[in-house]
């Protein structure tokens, strides 16, 4: 499994519906539900976040690809590059077609790996809401503690767990 960088063009295609335009700007192919109504929230809030911080390019959300059977199965990244705090969010999804396979755990695997490699990130975040019993089982055997809960304008409800980054190094 590998977590695949997108272009900039591609989070705006996305965030448009528009599945044959993001397809050529992918470097992996992606399916009908990645330009679906579920995740245009996400696409168009990376696509205004790259605007306004082209920087972030390097940490937002990814496609998460499986080389193996060469199908994109889900999406996966941080929110942003670390904050001024050393603070950064994980995210992921994996397509209902494929899930409890094992795509979320790897993806989440891997930016736990690459949190644990820049010396910036002194926290690693994950929010939960509190009825996704599938996310909560898979993120809190990583060592993530519960510190409170928000108010989310998307998705209602969340518990945010968080994970000092200097745990992911030992």
């Amino acid at each position: 499994m590998r977590l695949v960088q997108l272009p900039a063009a591609a989070f705006t295609a996305l965030a448009a519906g528009d599945l044959a335009a993001a397809d050529e700007l992918s470097p992996v192919p992606l399916t009908a539900y990645f330009a679906g109504p579920d995740w245009a929230p996400v696409w168009r809030r990376r696509a205004a976040q790259l605007v306004a911080r082209p920087a972030d390019a390097g940490w937002v959300t990814r496609v998460v690809w499986d080389p193996d059977r060469r199908i994109a199965v889900g999406r996966a990244g941080f929110h942003g590059a670390p904050d001024d705090d050393g603070m950064v969010e994980i995210g992921y999804a994996v397509v209902p077609a494929r899930r409890r396979q094992g795509y979320a755990r790897a993806a989440v695997e891997q930016l736990l790996a690459r949190a644990a490699g820049e010396p910036a990130v002194r926290t690693v975040r994950v929010t939960i809401s509190p009825t996704n019993t599938a996310s909560r089982a898979l993120a809190l055997p990583y060592g993530f503690v519960l510190v409170g809960e928000q108010e989310d304008d998307e998705d209602g409800l969340e518990l945010v767990y968080e994970l000092a980054a200097d745990q992911l190094r030992a």
